[in-house]
């Protein structure tokens, strides 16, 4: 069933390419779990899918950093992406406690606006020992979509009025936008890809750090607790890292480097199907507050972000 709903992800994202296969893959398993129910047969598959497969899927991902690259955009781009990054993700988590928001929500949708969308909120989830809530996973989810695609023709007609550089541009997309489907999709269509999705990974490479330190913040408020503690740095976390930094020496051949985007693409859409299978739309339609703090944690990284690229760029 996964890969039948990956297979038509895939399909659709030919000829809509500013849907990515994840996005497209968590809709599909939201409808069907909504329309016909998910059988009983299917969810042991569905669980290893969303859990086994996602964590291979973002070990990979580290493979598509090229380490140079992101450090050669100099320190103002990288001081701009860390300061949006970081800041976005402490103050949506105290904004969504204000809001009377779980504090998983708040942990999950924080971490899909400020670093990389569906594939962090995913991450996340694992490592913060939040596989079981389903309620805050759709909430992020549905925050990521929802505004990710709202910044596709938002961000290329705001940056016209406020007479932003291609350079400006292609950073302040980079650092602003949630999904790299997205950002590319913006890149593409304004004349700065390039340089808008090294941008993007670069903020993909703090995935290992923030997730690091809140599975360390955890794992210190289980210390009370009984029963095994998270471990400081999920295995799939480090590995993703590992993998950055293999990268980053050259040895990988060009071959690899060049078909693990694919390969990645399948096995995140995979995995993105099985968790889209325990979204309830119902839930997810009543969830204003969840939307409202998905908002605000979008102005809060494009108000930052922009203000660094007047700034510095």
């Amino acid at each position: 069933m996964a890969a039948v709903a990956t297979a038509l992800s895939m399909i659709v994202n030919r000829y809509v390419p500013t849907l990515s296969p994840a996005v497209l893959a968590v809709l599909a398993g939201a409808v069907m779990a909504n329309l016909t129910g998910v059988a009983g047969r299917l969810r042991p598959g569905l669980t290893f899918v969303s859990r086994r497969v996602l964590r291979v899927a973002i070990a990979l991902l580290g493979l598509q950093i090229a380490l140079p690259e992101v450090l050669g955009l100099g320190w103002r781009t990288l001081a701009i992406v860390t300061v949006a990054t970081g800041l976005t993700f402490v103050t949506t988590q105290l904004i969504g406690r204000a809001l009377g928001l779980s504090p998983g929500t708040s942990l999950l949708i924080a971490t899909g606006v400020s670093i990389c969308g569906a594939a962090a909120v995913a991450a996340m989830r694992e490592s913060a020992g939040l596989a079981d809530d389903d309620e805050a996973a759709a909430s992020a989810l549905g925050v990521v979509v929802l505004y990710g695609t709202a910044a596709i023709p938002l961000v290329p007609l705001l940056g016209s009025l406020l007479g932003l550089s291609a350079a400006q541009l292609g950073v302040w997309t980079g650092a602003a936008v949630h999904e790299v489907a997205q950002v590319a999709a913006i890149g593409a269509a304004s004349g700065v890809l390039a340089a808008a999705v090294t941008v993007k990974l670069g903020r993909v490479v703090l995935l290992a750090p923030i997730v690091a330190l809140t599975s360390f913040r955890r794992r210190g408020a289980h210390q009370r607790k009984a029963g095994p503690r998270p471990p400081i740095v999920p295995l799939f976390v480090a590995v993703f890292l590992a993998m950055v930094l293999l990268r980053g020496t050259g040895l990988v051949p060009q071959a690899i480097t060049a078909a693990v985007p694919a390969l990645t693409n399948v096995l995140m859409a995979a995995a993105l199907f099985g968790l889209g299978t325990g979204i309830d739309l119902r839930k997810l339609a009543r969830g204003g507050r969840a939307a409202l703090l998905g908002g605000i944690a979008t102005a809060i990284i494009a108000a930052t972000s922009l203000a660094g690229v007047a700034l510095l760029v």
